[in-house]
């Protein structure tokens, strides 16, 4: 059976003071947890550390926001997946919206962030979602399929089958608005039965699918109880510690 994972992207947000006081509180929120799911959190590259240190010897695991398709070099700004591996990150946020929308990034740039994730032992997590105006034009589907196949078709199995896959439906980011329960199962059931044609029915039943998009503690729950809905990608109700604790208890 597949365990859920709740992840927290804080995008650029936060500030030392706050992060100091979310991980007291969250720790407190969370005395009573049953481990229902893997918690991650991924913060700013530069509050890594700090949050790595606030929770240590705890279940909640840090990761990292995006990271270079370089292996290393004249790259100003840039985060290597070696580094990222130096701080002992298991997890790395790829292909997110945001990142394709306003950075430009296209398949061949997210293959090579993907292999060389994988090359570090990070787990990435892979997003794809259409805007509203392919929703509108019931061209949802093909979107995200060409995201999937732009880039996972053109890997091995191995590294495939280290990815998670959030479903982030473009219209839903940041906006309040949510896909219904009925709207993401549909999506997360069409993408599974892409890696079964693709790559077999145990594939396809182990690969963790996630959604993001305005899930809040209201909506959370009924969103995971849904068969391939395997936990969320939480942006704003991540900053809360009170409204991420009661995300990750909705879990079952």
């Amino acid at each position: 059976m597949r365990k859920k994972l709740i992840a927290g992207n804080w995008k650029m947000n936060q500030d030392k003071d706050l992060i100091t006081t979310f991980a007291t509180d969250l720790k407190n929120n969370l005395t009573d947890f049953n481990n229902t799911a893997d918690v991650l959190i991924c913060p700013p590259f530069v509050y890594i550390p700090l949050l790595n240190e606030l929770f240590a010897n705890t279940s909640v695991s840090i990761g990292a926001q995006n990271v270079s398709s370089e292996e290393k070099g004249a790259f100003t700004g840039e985060i290597s997946a070696a580094m990222l591996k130096d701080i002992d990150l298991p997890y790395c946020i790829i292909g997110h919206s945001e990142r394709r929308q306003y950075y430009h990034e296209n398949d061949e740039l997210l293959i090579k962030k993907v292999k060389l994730l994988f090359a570090n032992n990070i787990k990435p997590i892979f997003c794809c979602g259409e805007m509203l105006p392919d929703r509108n034009a019931n061209n949802h589907f093909n979107i995200v399929q060409n995201q999937l196949e732009g880039v996972l078709w053109n890997l091995p199995e191995e590294i495939i089958s280290s990815i998670i896959i959030a479903y982030e439906p473009v219209w839903a980011i940041g906006t309040g608005v949510t896909a219904t329960p009925e709207q993401a199962q549909e999506m997360h059931a069409f993408i599974r039965k892409l890696m079964e044609k693709r790559f077999g029915n145990s594939f396809a039943n182990n690969i963790c699918i996630l959604y993001g998009g305005s899930v809040t503690p209201d909506n959370a729950g009924e969103l995971f109880s849904m068969p391939d809905i395997d936990g969320g990608l939480v942006g704003g109700a991540s900053l809360k510690a009170d409204s991420f604790a009661k995300i990750i208890f909705s879990c079952k």
